[in-house]
């Protein structure tokens, strides 16, 4: 596959996350892709990839902005810049409260392609950044009524 193949299916699978559409998302994966998730674990296969989606899309609304693709020139490897513009939607376990905060990332992603296929995505965002951002944002809690 040459790196112009390559890029192609990078954009592909980028526009697919950004419509939304799950089924042209995985259409885009290897039955045993292996997805890096930034300070994650490593999850295997598109079954576990659309568990990690699924979830995701429950807690944020997130929209990819200024993405930009490299491939290696034998299309084997490939690399994405991108803004993550999104909302935290609702509460992830082990995250602050969700109460609607925006965030706006830099962000990257490195990609294995095998049969003309995503066989690895490993995914890299700041966290202490996201985490300001959410911080800075969120909600104060409703003072107690006396007596409770």
């Amino acid at each position: 596959m040459a790196a112009a193949e390559t890029i192609a299916l990078i954009e592909r699978y980028y526009r697919a996350f950004n419509a939304g559409d799950m089924a042209g998302l995985l259409e885009c994966l290897a039955e045993t892709v292996v997805h890096d998730v930034n300070q994650g674990s490593r999850r295997t296969g598109k079954a576990a990839f659309s568990d990690f989606a699924a979830h995701m899309d429950r807690c944020f609304v997130e929209q990819l902005e200024n993405v930009t693709v490299m491939a290696t020139p034998d299309g084997s490897r490939a690399a994405a810049e991108f803004d993550v513009l999104g909302t935290y939607i609702e509460t992830d376990q082990g995250l602050p409260p969700a109460s609607g905060q925006t965030y706006r990332l830099a962000a990257g992603a490195f990609f294995e392609v095998e049969g003309g296929l995503v066989a690895r995505v490993t995914t890299y965002y700041n966290l202490t950044e996201w985490l300001r951002q959410i911080a800075s944002q969120a909600q104060p809690a409703a003072p107690e009524e006396p007596g409770t």
